[in-house]
């Protein structure tokens, strides 16, 4: 996809190359899931603090965007906005047994939406730049941002998968592997009815799990991927990322997920802000580019 700056110069995204250690996961059924195959989910990250100022611990989802870039969930930020205190896990199954294949690194920036909502979660979005490029591998990879005009479109998906490294029940521990589960996306006229979040939930945000509850995401799980399974391109597509909910896992409050179809343009400007710092060898021109777009994105949110 590209985006034309005043130039009328196009400016394109590379497109992700999906490619799955494992082809389509066949695992159906984190909250009432399983043991994720080791590599299913490439793009999921670990986002971890330091605590004590000896060791990091795992806090939060995140999803690979590109080289540099990993999106998260705002409220992980809260309070954190030091970059010094953060560093992100990626390639990595069992967070206390680090593999070959496991890449480490360490915060830059960190950018929040300037609209987030503390109270009510609105614009809960966040991009981490990392202080230096990922090497892609089968165990390292982007998430892919379905097309504007995927069709069908998979905002009501019954073919949905979470995965994170959150709490197994609501008050139990955080996994020390990655989980999985399947999930669908359930009418907003049924989240928002006064049966569950009675209104809480808006047209940004989306609703996936079980009504009658037992699968879902628990703290731990924020930031991580909502991803769906479109049969006509074979891939899997990021959706949503894990946002808040009424406890874990209960009847009648699924998990509510940030839309990401609404901050297509905010996500892609933030990660075009990572590609700057990619290249330092890049030429000038190409720099006051990239910052022109960036402020013409930032003025048409």
């Amino acid at each position: 996809m590209c985006i034309s700056d005043i130039l009328t110069r196009p400016l394109c995204f590379a497109e992700c190359q999906q490619q799955l250690q494992l082809g389509r996961s066949v695992v159906s059924w984190i909250v009432g899931g399983h043991e994720a195959p080791e590599g299913a989910w490439p793009w999921v990250v670990s986002l971890q603090v330091l605590r004590g100022g000896v060791r990091f611990v795992h806090l939060c989802g995140g999803v690979l965007l590109g080289r540099r870039a990993v999106l998260t969930a705002g409220h992980c930020v809260d309070g954190r906005t030091d970059p010094c205190s953060w560093r992100a896990v990626l390639g990595v199954h069992n967070l206390q047994k680090h593999s070959p294949q496991t890449a480490r690194r360490r915060i830059r920036r960190i950018m929040v939406h300037s609209e987030f909502k503390r109270e009510t979660f609105e614009n809960d979005v966040a991009v981490f730049e990392l202080r230096s490029a990922v090497r892609y591998s089968l165990s390292i990879q982007p998430a892919c941002l379905p097309p504007a005009a995927l069709l069908p479109p998979l905002e009501n998906s019954s073919d949905c998968s979470i995965s994170g490294w959150g709490r197994t029940s609501e008050k139990g521990k955080l996994s020390s592997v990655l989980k999985q589960a399947h999930v669908r996306i359930l009418p907003p006229s049924l989240c928002n009815s006064s049966e569950g979040y009675a209104g809480l939930m808006n047209d940004k945000a989306l609703c996936a799990g079980a009504w009658a509850g037992g699968t879902d995401s628990c703290q731990g799980d924020s930031g991580g991927p909502l991803v769906c399974y479109h049969p006509g391109s074979d891939k899997y597509y990021l959706v949503g990322i894990a946002s808040f909910g009424v406890g874990c896992g209960r009847p009648r409050y699924p998990g509510i997920y940030v839309r990401l179809s609404q901050y297509r343009t905010w996500i892609k400007a933030k990660v075009l802000l990572t590609n700057q710092t990619q290249d330092p060898t890049g030429g000038t021109t190409l720099t006051i580019l990239l910052a022109l777009l960036q402020t013409l994105l930032t003025q048409a949110l």
